[in-house]
């Protein structure tokens, strides 16, 4: 009994921690907050009252008091309209404050979402983020709304008892045992349901996530032809969802066809303790039509409850899936330090750099090399020896193992998001580019970006020209993952955008992969007017584009195994040399 009782008072004082985190999204609304309160108590007296004169005026046509009957007709019409007013505004400052709730959850979430580090989102589907910031956020809101309207509702309904009880005691405390009854089965239903539906959400958002996948690869499964896998694996999640889904409907027809009888057994005690009532003089036929009248009203209380009780159990499972995210309680957040360097000159340094993606596989093993700023230096050695990783730790998208990164002297854990990814810009095989026009692409990274400097770093990039020749030039939309550019042009747009960006450390991971002899060596025209004034690293499976740089690093196994010009490693490597010579074969 204690364990049910610990475990009970545990989940009130989540639901009440879920609530006070919700309501502090529309703690800049007090004004709508108040003025709803105010509006609600207003409904609230009135809703007490109309059932009292409703029931008056009942009576009074029974007793044939026409005089009084106008009086008390003409006192609910001011009430009604009253309350038709005080249920507008209690609704329209309700809807003002659950809206900017929405907006305030759904931003700080997807800042949130930002924060969680990489791993993290290796290991998730894209659904994961998308549902919660979509759909549970919105239900949150929902529910705000829906309480707040439906509280208004509640304490109406509350004076049809009221007014029953001043008709008659004994059936007062019939329509308490009704309620009661209903309440304890429609509890059941709701735990029931609210089991189901924690299910449901997760293989929704695995669908999501799948779905995801079919948009983004749709031109790759066509040409693998791989259709009717993709269809066979959406069939079986589809399958699985909508049986959850049913299962789900199936709890509520249950409990309807159930709770129905019981309500019809109910109904017709009412009539044998009406009988009862009346034979023995209890109770007036009058007052005993008043009662009945009002029965539907009672089911409507009882349909609030069950809602009540339904939100409540919504309200908390959508407040852990989106908590969850923005209060760093299952996600992993990067971290990063508090120190900001107002300039960057370029300068940094890997000390003994062990990292892996997972603990058991080092991918990088006690890398050791220096830079210095306004370098260009490029790293070689064959797929998956762990040049990219390097990258990525530098611009700080996984923390390392073991080791130590400085930049400018600077330990990297102690600098701040702005000084590491504000300095950092990385151009990459295959780089993401936004489902917006050219022009948003640029301007993404730099808002206050002029069209002088937006001309001259697509010219940079060896991009204007073509951009020209698009019926909407810079205003041209791209489509969702830059579907309508070639491989190189979505290279070059990167390249473009890392130009705008103007930090001082470049990062080019096999940035000219894709691209044609002739636009790669306009692209190796960019890289060195880059040269002597920014710190420029270069990941190339070519060779023959890395070998102007000031030092160049052989990769092999996660290690730096040798380093220097291009001429010293043709003379004291062979590893490098039988590289460079396939190449010149090929």
């Amino acid at each position: 009994m204690r364990r049910k009782g610990r475990k009970k008072g545990n989940k009130i004082k989540k639901s009440f921690n879920n609530l006070k985190k919700a309501f502090y999204y529309a703690r800049q609304q007090k004004k709508e907050l108040i003025l709803f309160f105010i509006f609600n108590l207003i409904f609230c007296f009135l809703g007490t009252i109309a059932p009292l004169l409703t029931a008056k005026e009942l009576i009074a046509l029974t007793d044939g008091l026409l005089i009084q009957l106008l009086e008390i007709a003409l006192a609910v019409l001011v009430v009604e309209i009253s309350l038709n007013f005080g249920r507008y505004f209690s609704r329209k400052y309700a809807q003002i404050f659950t809206r900017e709730i929405l907006k305030k959850i759904q931003l700080d979430m997807a800042r949130e979402i930002l924060r969680i580090e990489t791993s993290e989102l290796d290991k998730k589907s894209s659904g994961v983020f998308i549902d919660r910031l979509v759909k549970d956020t919105s239900r949150i809101s929902d529910i705000f709304l829906d309480v707040t309207i439906q509280t208004t509702e509640l304490f109406a309904e509350v004076g049809i008892l009221i007014a029953i009880f001043v008709v008659s005691r004994l059936f007062f405390l019939y329509y308490i045992i009704f309620i009661l009854i209903i309440f304890f089965l429609e509890k059941k239903r709701v735990h029931k349901f609210n089991e189901l539906d924690k299910h449901y959400r997760k293989s929704a958002e695995a669908t999501t996530g799948f779905v995801g996948e079919l948009v983004r690869g749709i031109r790759d499964i066509k040409v693998l032809n791989a259709g009717d896998s993709f269809m066979a694996e959406m069939n079986e999640r589809i399958i699985k969802i909508n049986e959850e889904r049913y299962e789900m409907s199936q709890v509520t027809r249950k409990y309807s066809l159930f709770v129905g009888s019981v309500r019809d057994l109910l109904d017709f005690i009412l009539i044998l303790l009406a009988i009862y009532a009346i034979k023995n003089k209890l109770i007036s036929v009058a007052n005993f039509v008043i009662i009945y009248m009002y029965k539907g009203r009672v089911f409507n209380l009882l349909h609030l409850f069950g809602n009540f009780m339904e939100w409540f159990k919504d309200f908390n499972l959508s407040c852990s899936r989106v908590f969850e995210i923005i209060d760093d309680t299952t996600f992993k957040k990067e971290n990063f330090g508090t120190e900001h360097l107002n300039k960057v000159k370029g300068d940094f340094e890997f000390k003994d750099v062990y990292f892996g993606y997972n603990e058991n596989k080092m991918v990088l093993k006690g890398v050791n090399f220096k830079v210095k700023h306004n370098q260009t230096i490029s790293f070689v050695g064959k797929s998956g020896s762990g040049k990219s990783t390097i990258f990525s730790l530098l611009a700080r998208l996984y923390p390392i193992t073991k080791g130590q990164i400085l930049i400018d002297g600077h330990d990297i854990n102690e600098l701040d998001q702005e000084t590491i990814r504000g300095n950092i810009s990385i151009i990459t095989q295959n780089p993401y580019i936004f489902n917006m026009s050219i022009r948003e692409n640029l301007t993404i990274v730099k808002n206050d970006l002029t069209e002088n400097e937006m001309i001259k770093a697509c010219k940079l990039a060896c991009l204007h020209d073509f951009i020209m020749s698009l019926p909407e030039g810079y205003d041209t939309l791209v489509g969702e993952g830059g579907l309508t550019l070639s491989g190189g042009q979505k290279q070059r747009l990167a390249i473009a955008r890392a130009f705008v960006q103007k930090t001082q450390i470049i990062l080019f991971d096999e940035a000219t992969s894709a691209l044609d002899n002739e636009t790669q060596e306009n692209i190796q025209k960019a890289i060195h007017n880059l040269k002597d004034h920014y710190t420029v690293l270069i990941i190339a499976h070519r060779l023959s584009t890395v070998i102007d740089s000031d030092q160049i690093l052989l990769v092999e196994n996660g290690k730096i195994t040798a380093t220097g010009t291009h001429e010293e490693l043709l003379e004291s490597n062979n590893t490098y040399k039988n590289l460079y010579n396939k190449e010149l074969k090929n």
